[in-house]
């Protein structure tokens, strides 16, 4: 028989980092950014006779006023999910400890994939994951349904980049090319401190409902394991001036050249040639003026930036967000290639952060993940998001006030890369 019992912060960190489906949302360090995001939390594992530690997991708790209360295991209890007797053990005891503290339900999401995506053939080719579904529902798991968006605490669909097998040669051609055009327009990455989050936050504050000190909190909770990087994309308008310049003059000699082939021959193949030299031509002289103007306005030399999370062997783009200004000279396409450049020695694997699974014309996401899609990652669904009910009177109150949709709203404010 096993017991239930609070972990000290050395257990449960050390469990977390060797447990498989261990990340940084199950850690003491995510501990201590939820309390400043006013949760409570406990650290609770399933222990035997002999100490030895069979499942565990970070719950936060929050109140939703007076009377509702409820649990978030972020990215899901550590657990073997092919074990029923474990994770009916370790459920029954969260059950009975939770009950009495007047939680309804506790949240869980756990990063178990269930298919890999085919974009191509727009399909999503699944495996033997998808069972735990029905273990989960007969544990008196309640499974969130229709989430192809974003309309969970955490994206469903993600994108993972191989970081040791990835270089300029394996991106999709139209990425490989916007790279090197920001290349040549005089972009560099530059590594930021704490108080650069003040120039970043101009870049993100559009894109999620949080205030600046939701990115303070972050820092402050995982600097102290050097477990985040702050990032900042800077342009210097002078080298793109003469990189500008440069490529507009070859761009005018090639143009010329073809249009003498379509005076001496117009096919169709010569006139799309000339169009398409046109619109080159158009674009370069566009970013002249545009860096012309600003280097003569002096204006801020950063244009883009990310946070990451590092844990164990994986990079986590926490955000990212670039001066829609710029978007000419293609910002997020450079942060995105040089961070996978500046990690790829130290870590396997970069997560891209979510993407979806509509493959409609009409995904309002499309922009989203054709950037994402450019880089060539595995991409993956993940079982998605379930709500463990420890008192159905109290859930069913929840949901008939409202205030349960109106507490997992989603957060994302704009689509558009």
């Amino acid at each position: 028989m096993m017991k239930l019992k609070n972990l000290s912060i050395f257990e449960f960190d050390e469990f977390s980092y060797n447990h498989p489906l261990g990340s940084y949302h199950q850690t003491s360090n995510y501990a201590l950014l939820a309390s400043e995001q006013g949760y409570d939390y406990e650290i609770l594992g399933l222990v035997d006779n002999n100490g030895k530690i069979h499942a565990a997991s970070l719950i936060l708790i929050k109140k939703l006023n007076f009377l509702y209360r409820y649990g978030y295991a972020p990215k899901g209890f550590l657990i073997d999910y092919y074990n029923p007797s474990i994770l009916s053990e370790f459920t029954a005891a969260l059950k009975k400890h939770f009950y009495r503290k007047n939680v309804a339900f506790i949240k869980i999401n756990p990063e178990i994939s269930i298919g890999t995506i085919d974009y191509q053939n727009k399909e999503i080719k699944y495996n033997k994951n998808r069972l735990i579904e029905d273990t989960l529902k007969a544990l008196h798991f309640r499974k969130l349904e229709g989430n192809k968006h974003f309309e969970t605490k955490i994206p469903k669909y993600n994108a993972v980049q191989i970081l040791k097998n990835t270089d300029i040669k394996t991106i999709s051609k139209p990425t490989r090319n916007k790279i090197n055009k920001s290349i040549r327009s005089g972009l560099s990455l530059e590594k930021g401190t704490r108080e650069d989050i003040e120039i970043l936050f101009e870049f993100i504050k559009n894109k999620k409902d949080y205030p600046i000190n939701h990115y303070y909190n972050y820092y402050n909770a995982f600097s102290k394991k050097d477990a985040i990087d702050i990032f900042l994309v800077k342009i210097d308008f002078e080298e793109c001036l003469i990189n500008l310049r440069e490529k507009y003059e070859k761009e005018m000699h090639k143009n010329t050249e073809i249009v003498n082939k379509v005076m001496k021959n117009p096919t169709n193949d010569n006139l799309k040639r000339k169009l398409s030299s046109d619109n080159a031509l158009t674009t370069c002289s566009e970013n002249i003026a545009a860096a012309t103007r600003y280097l003569a306005q002096n204006k801020t030399d950063y244009i883009a930036g990310a946070i990451t999370i590092k844990y164990k062997n994986r990079i986590n783009i926490l955000i990212s967000g670039f001066n829609k200004e710029f978007k000419n000279f293609c910002p997020n396409y450079f942060l995105h290639y040089m961070l996978i450049e500046y990690y790829k020695d130290n870590y396997d694997f970069m997560d891209l952060n979510g993407i979806t699974g509509d493959f409609t014309r009409t995904n309002p996401y499309k922009g989203l993940d054709n950037f994402k899609k450019g880089f060539n990652p595995l991409t993956f669904e993940y079982i998605g998001e379930f709500d463990f009910i420890i008192n159905e009177g109290l859930y069913k109150s929840l949901e008939q006030s409202g205030l349960l949709s109106k507490e997992f709203k989603r957060k994302e404010k704009r689509v558009s890369e």
